[in-house]
């Protein structure tokens, strides 16, 4: 009995063995699948990825491999046309007699046919529309690259705003870590005056406070990193959890370009309005190609046939015939002449359309290159300012520690001033990050953010 228990404990042990070792096995497995990936990442990399993965930009390139098809197509459209074909025919006749009059026709019980037909036809004129279709459709395939362009240019754009936004999260996080580190020591110091009954237990609780709310901006801080990291990672085509790193970067270069330079060079580098003018060609190839309709229209062909009256698919010889003929066709649809105007002046009304349309996108450039400008300036001003607010904050804080330490300042003011310090740090850090991503807006808005080294 004793050996039937024994061995029972022994069988149970090494099931709880099994148990515990697959246990660990699947705990380091999840541990490994679900571990942070740390990587530190610069703005000309995070850039450089964004361009690679975005799949925006693949649909777009795809518009341009659609639209070049389209335009091989156009081209396609100018060559010569054939057909060839081959059928048999075979008839029953249960009533084969007919009679007219004195004389009378008696048919065959059945009749079998063969029937080829080869034809080749090539328009040579037709009022110069196979041209302008080709010159079109090439118009349009540039107007797509240029929409890949454009693409290109949010995206760089995105990458570097969700960039800064890790980067001024990074920022914002520091100043808490260091701010953690000084009230820690302010509490210390006055618990030990409380120890001593310098202070009041009351001045403990405020800087305990404190500490409670810099912990609470700190978790704020963390949330909204992860969402940014998230929302970064799907941008440059990551793992969800790769948890990045943002390096330093740069509050924008701070030199005076005139207003007027940056919207000339809007005008000239901007995607929009480059697509105007080649949609406005594209225009004026459709006014021609409307026109072209009251031209008369001219091509030639060539037809051979195979007729063989009988049932057999390779007769003996004179039981079929094969006629060859070539012809010229001119062909002329002159009520065009005064049915077609209304088309023509539509044409024409649609490239005012696109004329209008450039003169409003021309506008809109303008004020976003002004915009853009004036923000830009305006973040180099504050962050001029919120220096000048971080000094007096720090000298501030060193006056009062001093006297509180001397027993002169309350904890009150004490803690006052440790956060405004703790408040002016936290705006250098983003006005900082503002005034680099108001730069990149200003040179976003002047169509050449991809011309840039980042």
């Amino acid at each position: 009995m004793k050996q039937k228990f024994n061995k029972y404990m022994n069988m149970q042990n090494s099931r709880y063995a099994i148990k515990a070792v697959s246990f660990l096995i699947l705990f380091f497995i999840y541990g490994a699948a679900n571990a942070q990936e740390k990587r530190q990442i610069s703005l000309n990399e995070a850039v450089q990825l964004g361009i690679e993965n975005s799949k925006q930009l693949k649909l777009s390139r795809a518009k341009v491999d659609e639209a070049i098809t389209q335009y091989e197509q156009a081209k396609d459209a100018a060559l010569p046309t054939g057909k060839v074909s081959y059928a048999y025919n075979h008839a029953e006749i249960p009533e084969n007699k007919l009679t007219a009059g004195p004389t009378t026709i008696e048919l065959p019980k059945r009749a079998d046919a063969w029937l080829g037909t080869f034809s080749l036809q090539q328009l040579i004129f037709a009022g110069n529309k196979l041209k302008y279709a080709k010159e079109s459709t090439d118009l349009l395939t540039k107007v797509a690259l240029l929409d890949v362009d454009r693409d290109k240019d949010d995206i760089v754009y995105n990458v570097i705003n969700a960039y800064y936004n890790l980067y001024k999260v990074q920022q914002s996080r520091k100043v808490v870590d260091q701010n953690l580190q000084a009230i820690d020591k302010q509490i210390k110091q006055s618990q030990r005056f409380f120890e001593q009954g310098i202070v009041t237990k009351n001045d403990v609780l405020r800087f305990q406070l404190q500490r409670s709310n810099i912990e609470i901006t700190g978790m704020d801080l963390d949330a909204n990193r992860k969402i940014i990291n998230y929302n970064l990672n799907v941008l440059l085509g990551l793992p969800e959890n790769t948890q990045l790193e943002a390096t330093q970067v740069a509050a924008g270069a701070n030199q005076s370009v005139a207003l007027n330079n940056l919207i000339d060079s809007a005008l000239t580098n901007r995607s929009e309005l480059k697509a105007y003018d080649l949609r406005g060609e594209v225009a004026d190839k459709n006014i021609k190609s409307v026109k072209a309709n009251m031209l008369p229209t001219f091509g030639v062909g060539v037809s051979a046939y195979y007729l063989n009256a009988g049932s057999l698919f390779i007769p003996p010889a004179e039981r079929f015939i094969t006629p060859i003929s070539a012809a010229a066709s001119l062909s002329w649809n002159f009520d065009q002449l005064w049915t077609n105007k209304n088309k023509v002046a539509e044409a024409r009304i649609q490239k005012t359309q696109l004329a209008i349309g450039k003169d409003l996108t021309v506008d809109r450039v303008k004020t976003d290159v002004n915009q853009s400008f004036q923000n830009y300036l305006n973040a180099v001003d504050k962050i001029k300012v919120l220096q000048t607010a971080v000094d007096q904050a720090r000298e501030n804080d060193k006056i009062l520690e001093s006297k509180y330490q001397n027993n002169i300042a309350s904890a009150t003011d004490r803690v006052d001033a440790e956060s405004q310090l703790f408040l002016q740090l936290i705006n250098i850090e983003l006005a900082k990050a503002d005034a680099g991503l108001a730069y990149y807006s200003l040179i976003k808005s002047t169509g050449t953010i991809t011309n840039i080294n980042f």
